[in-house]
């Protein structure tokens, strides 16, 4: 990301950048000449049916639903491997209404990129989480190519995590992750003998894992739901709008565009989330000139309020020669 996206190259690396997460980012506002910050989370309190749609509003209330973040593993290693809670089990033990289902969309791949994803056939999983317990006491080293899918991975590749799934991105890859908002509860399995800040291995949570994995999420169950489910929506001369989840389970829809004219698109009464995929950049317009006009560059993430209805995205090279790609998330009714 230092190199593509022109981020201070001798700057310390990021764990996450821009997230769309209220709590974790602030506003930049102008106000009389003078440069103003405040939480983001004020504009979903106080403009919640604007920014969300009454219906996202309803179901969520001031909740901001749709997470957007990058993870970098280029050069680097694998990322913990770990479970999200399903829904039932944040709801009884943390009083949450919906959890971390999620996806990998892969902004960016070496070609030995990788991501783990579900367990293999036929593993025995009493031996399995044994052999995690193992690895948490620093007795052996969790061999988790033995349980666990490592596959593959390209770019424009798109990976389904509803909640219960074991996965983790590998190295070398760029993903778009893409997620519900309740980001803090996520239980790690294996960390791959890392130590943090404090010269000591980081926290795992073994004992919440084992009670959420979804175990019959195998290799076939991975093949057939979780692993690149696309189907043409909308297909024109130089538009292409495809449908690439998320699981059934989840409340999220994406929608990838393929498109070298501008495209027009409806926030249909949901909150719109979009990054762009693939191109140098586009120009976001509102015909009723709702917003002032915008232009967003390559693996940036922008957010189209619910309350705007129709807009259009535009590529920088009107020779209809260049394909840009964009990938948009909005809630599922």
């Amino acid at each position: 990301m230092k190199r593509v996206c022109g981020l201070e190259e001798n700057g310390s690396n990021y764990g996450w950048c821009f997230d769309c997460v209220p709590e974790e980012n602030s506003l930049l506002l102008t106000v009389n000449g003078v440069l103003f910050e405040m939480p983001s989370l004020n504009l979903v309190l106080l403009k919640s049916t604007e920014l969300l749609g009454e219906s996202v509003e309803a179901r969520f209330r001031k909740e901001f639903p749709i997470r957007f973040d990058l993870l970098d593993t280029m050069e680097g290693g694998n990322l913990s491997l770990q479970v999200h809670p399903t829904t039932q089990f944040i709801q009884e033990n943390f009083g949450m209404h919906y959890t971390q289902d999620e996806s990998y969309y892969m902004l960016d791949a070496a070609p030995d990129a990788t991501v783990y994803l579900g367990l293999r056939e036929n593993i025995d999983k009493e031996e399995m989480i044994a052999d995690l317990y193992r690895a948490q006491e620093e007795k052996t080293i969790f061999d988790a190519e033995k349980y666990i899918n490592k596959i593959p991975a390209k770019k424009h590749d798109h990976f389904l995590i509803p909640g219960g799934t074991i996965h983790c991105s590998g190295a070398q890859g760029v993903v778009l992750e893409i997620s519900s908002t309740p980001n803090i509860f996520t239980f790690k399995m294996w960390d791959w003998q890392r130590l943090g800040l404090d010269g000591k291995p980081r926290p795992i949570n073994l004992d919440r894992a084992v009670e959420v994995i979804r175990w019959e999420r195998d290799t076939k169950y991975v093949d057939h739901h979780l692993r690149n489910i696309c189907h043409i929506v909308d297909e024109e001369e130089t538009v292409v709008e495809e449908k690439t989840g998320l699981h059934p389970n989840e409340f999220i829809e994406t929608r990838r565009h393929r498109f070298t004219t501008p495209v027009t698109h409806h926030t249909n009464n949901s909150v719109n989330v979009l990054n762009l995929t693939q191109g140098d950049e586009i120009l976001v317009e509102s015909p009723t000139k709702a917003f002032e006009p915008f232009v967003v560059h390559y693996a940036e993430t922008f957010i189209i309020p619910a309350t705007i209805g129709e807009y259009t995205i535009s590529p920088a090279d009107r020779s209809g020669r260049t394909e840009y790609i964009t990938i948009k998330a909005y809630v599922r009714f």
